[in-house]
């Protein structure tokens, strides 16, 4: 049934995703950031980018700041399914990486345009379903640090926009493709999420942040995840330090396949299956 509506919808949500002491890890570290760091700014590895001025304060590369950040790579409540939908379960190039990881704080008045859907989409977010296997360019985890409910800024989706074979009529209307309005066409839904849920959608379905109207903050932490032979969006690269102190799995996902320089005393494999499959046949 899952299989079924993330191919039907695009999304899913993962109810009680985060377990409670990560959330409050998690929590604790989005205290100490520095509300003042400016755009380009860094802290502990980490870059404030925000998308645009509305959408709050962003901070990309986040697993660099490291503790629970860490935990959240290869969470069980997510990883079975980024695999299934975005690894190239089978293939040669089986297995996954972390294109992009930001942390979001966005108080009143905050809110993302729509943007993306199938319609003249980047290869980067397209949805497939061939052969009886999913391969999807980028599937994303959106995970929920506090409540996200009526007024809280919760995030838009249109659902199957995914497949669709048109493009959004108006868009600006919407606060898509450059609009500066927060409304929302009939045809979208708010995919409200209580703490520690996570919201999980291809990238090719079309989406945004609704206008936040409470109090306080809304914080969630996204992960996309996308197959092995990806690179970071922005140029990104994962420090030795943090690679360096990984478990072999979580290592997997940041650096599937390891670079390979002149001189360098190891001859490559294409990716992590590969190189399973390799030692498997070599046991036996």
């Amino acid at each position: 049934m899952e299989d079924y509506l993330f191919d039907l919808r695009g999304y899913l949500i993962l109810k009680n995703a985060i377990e409670p002491q990560l959330l409050d890890a998690l929590n604790a570290e989005f205290d100490q950031f520095p509300r003042d760091l400016p755009m380009g700014g860094w802290y502990k590895g980490a870059q404030r980018r925000d998308y645009n001025p509305a959408t709050g304060m962003e901070l990309h590369h986040c697993l660099e700041i490291g503790g629970p950040f860490e935990e959240l790579i290869d969470n069980p409540s997510w990883l079975a399914y980024v695999q299934k939908y975005a690894g190239e379960q089978g293939t040669y190039v089986e297995g996954l990486f972390i294109d992009e990881c930001i942390t979001s704080q966005r108080t009143s008045g905050g809110f993302h345009g729509l943007h993306s859907g199938r319609y003249k989409g980047a290869l980067r977010g397209k949805y497939l379903y061939e052969n009886g296997q999913f391969t999807c360019g980028q599937v994303n985890i959106l995970m929920a640090l506090t409540d996200i409910g009526e007024g809280d800024g919760a995030t838009t989706i249109i659902p199957g926009s995914h497949k669709s074979n048109l493009p959004l009529p108006h868009p600006r209307e919407y606060g898509g493709e450059g609009g500066k309005t927060d409304g929302l066409p009939e045809c979208a839904i708010e995919a409200q999420l209580k703490k520690g849920d996570a919201l999980l959608f291809v990238d090719g379905v079309m989406h945004g942040g609704s206008n936040r109207t409470n109090p306080g903050e809304r914080r969630v932490v996204i992960y996309r995840y996308g197959p092995s032979w990806g690179r970071t969006r922005y140029g990104y690269e994962y420090s030795p330090e943090l690679l360096n102190r990984l478990t072999p799995q979580r290592r997997a996902i940041l650096e599937p396949v390891p670079p390979c320089r002149p001189g360098d005393d190891f001859i490559p494999v294409e990716a992590p299956a590969v190189a399973r499959r390799a030692r498997e046949a070599a046991a036996k």
